[in-house]
C-alpha cells in the first residue's frame, strides 16, 4: 500500500523529558537522554478515510509527564506532500523557550525525493537546557574555573547568522522584482549559474523568493533567540547592495550582512543585539568575525573607519559605559576574570586565519560522512592548528554544492524545502558526537575552538558547553 516515511532525529539534553512522535495508528516515545533517529511511516492502509489519505505526523514533548508543546504537520500517503499544521514553513518553527528549557526543531518536506535529496521527510527536535548565561553558569565569578584562560572554550557559532530571515530579500523583491534578483543571483553565484542554464524556459524569476530560501536562509531564529540558545561566536560579512540595485530605494543604503549578493540582516542591527545581549548578561562575553569570503566586488566592502563608526555608534548607545571592545590578543592570552575585568566581553576580529574543517567536496554532502572523514585529517596537523587564531569546526553540509541537488531545489523551492535544511538531522547525528568524543584529545588546548551549525540548536550548544568544561578541568 502507498505511504510515506518521515526521518526523525531527536536530541535530548536534560532529564525528566519525554519525546513522543505518532502517525495514524504508530506512536514512539523517547526518554533516554542523547541522539536518537528512527522512521515513521505514514501508510495509506492505516488512514481510515477512502478519499483523503492524508496522515498527520505529531510531536509532543513533556516534563515530568505535562506537554510543553505540539507541532505536527499532514502528510498525503498518496502523493506524499506535507501541508498545513504547525510545520508549513521554516519561518514557522522557531526555537520555544519554556521555564528552563529550549525546544529547537526543524522540518524538510521531502516531495518526491528526486536523487540525490531524501525521499522521507526530515524532523529534528532538540531538547536542552536554556544557555542564556551559560558562560556564566560554567566559569562564575571567582570560581577556579573563571581563572583559566578564555581560550580554554569551544563556543558555539551560528553559521551565516545574518541570513536568519527573508526580511531584506522580500523588501528587495518587492521594489525591484524577480528577474533583477534572479538575474543578480546568476551572475553572481557560478553554482546557480550553470543549473539555471539547464532550466531554459523555466520561470525562474517567478520563485525567486523560494530560490532564496531554499539556497541562502541558514537560520531561522531571531538573534535574541540565538543567543539564548547559546551562540557566542559569529562571522559576518558586512558590505553594501549590489551595485544593479544599489540606489533604487529598495532597501536603505547601509551596510548588510552578505550571503554571495543577497542580502539579509543590517550591519547595525546585529551590533546592537549583540551589545543590548552583553549588558543585560553583564558575565557573558561573545565573539565577533568580520569576513568578507564570497562575498562579490559589486557588492561594495566597508572601510575601515566605517567599520569603527557602526561599531562606536552601537557601543556608545547601547553599551551604557559596561562593555569595552577586545581583540585577538585578548581571546587568545586572557583570562575570563581578566576579560571581565575590564570589561573587554565583545571581541572583535577581522579577517583573522582559522584552521578550519571546511573542504568544498567533504562539506557537499547529503548525509554527513565526509564531513566527519575530514576532521581527523585537518586536525591532526598540529602545527597548524598552533599558527591559526584558532580552530573553526564546521559541522553544516554545503548540499547546495551538489549540482543535482541545486536543480531539483530550484525547481522545487518552496519554504520547507530547502536542501540545507534537508541535510540538518543526518549531518548532526554524525558530526556533534564526533565532536563529543574527539575534541578534547584533537584540537590544541591552547587555543579556541568553534563548532559551527546551520539551524543553530541545542544539541549543537550542549555538546559545545560539555566539551568547554572538559578543557576548562584539564
Amino acid at each position: 500500500m502507498p505511504s510515506k516515511g518521515v526521518q526523525v532525529f531527536t536530541y535530548i539534553g536534560v532529564p525528566d523529558i519525554s519525546i513522543e512522535l505518532s502517525v495514524p495508528k504508530h506512536t514512539v516515545t523517547r526518554r533516554d537522554q542523547g541522539f536518537w533517529s528512527g522512521s515513521l511511516e505514514v501508510e495509506s492502509r492505516n488512514i481510515s478515510s477512502l478519499f483523503n489519505k492524508k496522515g498527520r505526523f505529531t510531536f509532543k514533548v513533556f516534563h515530568r509527564g505535562n506537554q510543553i508543546t505540539e507541532q505536527w504537520i499532514d502528510v498525503n500517503a498518496i502523493t506524499g506532500n506535507a501541508s498545513g499544521g504547525t510545520m508549513e514553513s521554516i519561518a514557522e518553527t522557531p526555537s520555544i523557550f519554556y521555564d528552563n528549557f529550549i525546544i529547537s526543531y526543524g522540518l524538510y518536506e521531502a516531495g518526491p525525493g528526486h536523487e540525490p535529496l531524501p525521499n522521507q521527510h526530515q524532523c529534528y527536535i532538540t531538547v536542552t537546557q536554556n544557555y542564556t548565561n551559560w558562560i556564566t553558569n560554567l566559569c562564575p565569578p571567582g570560581s577556579d574555573f573563571e581563572k583559566k584562560p578564555f581560550h580554554r572554550l569551544v563556543l558555539p557559532s551560528a553559521h551565516d547568522v545574518g541570513m536568519n530571515s527573508m526580511e531584506s530579500s522580500a523588501a528587495l523583491l518587492r521594489k525591484v522584482g524577480g528577474a533583477v534578483v534572479s538575474t543578480m543571483l546568476t551572475r553572481t553565484n557560478d553554482k546557480v549559474c550553470r543549473v539555471v542554464d539547464k532550466l531554459s524556459g523555466y520561470p525562474v524569476e517567478l520563485i525567486a523568493p523560494n530560490i532564496i530560501y531554499s539556497l541562502s536562509i541558514t537560520q531561522k531564529d531571531s538573534l535574541e533567540s540565538m543567543l539564548r540558545i547559546g551562540a557566542r561566536y559569529f562571522e559576518f560579512r558586512p558590505a553594501r547592495l549590489h551595485s544593479s540595485i544599489r540606489g533604487r530605494d529598495a532597501l536603505p543604503d547601509k551596510l548588510y550582512f552578505m550571503h554571495s549578493a543577497i542580502p539579509g540582516m543590517g550591519y547595525d542591527t546585529f551590533l546592537e543585539g549583540i551589545v543590548k545581549f552583553l549588558r543585560a548578561n553583564k558575565n557573558e562575553i561573545i565573539v565577533v568575525q568580520l569576513r568578507w569570503d564570497g562575498v562579490p566586488a559589486d557588492c561594495a566592502h566597508p572601510s575601515g573607519e566605517e567599520k569603527k563608526q557602526y561599531l562606536d555608534k552601537a557601543i556608545r548607545d547601547h553599551a551604557g559605559g559596561e562593555i569595552n571592545v577586545g581583540n585577538l590578543d585578548d581571546m587568545k592570552h586572557r583570562t575570563v576574570a581578566e576579560l571581565r575585568r575590564d570589561k573587554k566581553r565583545l571581541l572583535m576580529l577581522d579577517s583573522v586565519d582559522t584552521l578550519s574543517t571546511y573542504t568544498d567536496d567533504g562539506n557537499a554532502t547529503m548525509d554527513g560522512r565526509s564531513i566527519v572523514d575530514a576532521f581527523p585529517r585537518v586536525l591532526e596537523d598540529r602545527g597548524a592548528q598552533r599558527r591559526a587564531g584558532f580552530v573553526l569546526i564546521q559541522c553544516q553540509a554545503t548540499a547546495t554544492n551538489i549540482q543535482k541537488a541545486l536543480l531539483h531545489s530550484i525547481k522545487d523551492a518552496g519554504v520547507t524545502t530547502s536542501v540545507l535544511l534537508a541535510t540538518k538531522g543526518v549531518c548532526d547525528h554524525k558530526t556533534l558526537p564526533w565532536c563529543r568524543d574527539n575534541v578534547v584529545d584533537r584540537c590544541e588546548l591552547g587555543k579556541t575552538v568553534v563548532m559551527m551549525n546551520d539551524w543553530l540548536d541545542g544539541a549543537t550548544v550542549d555538546v559545545a558547553v560539555g566539551l568547554s568544561r572538559r578543557r576548562l578541568a584539564k
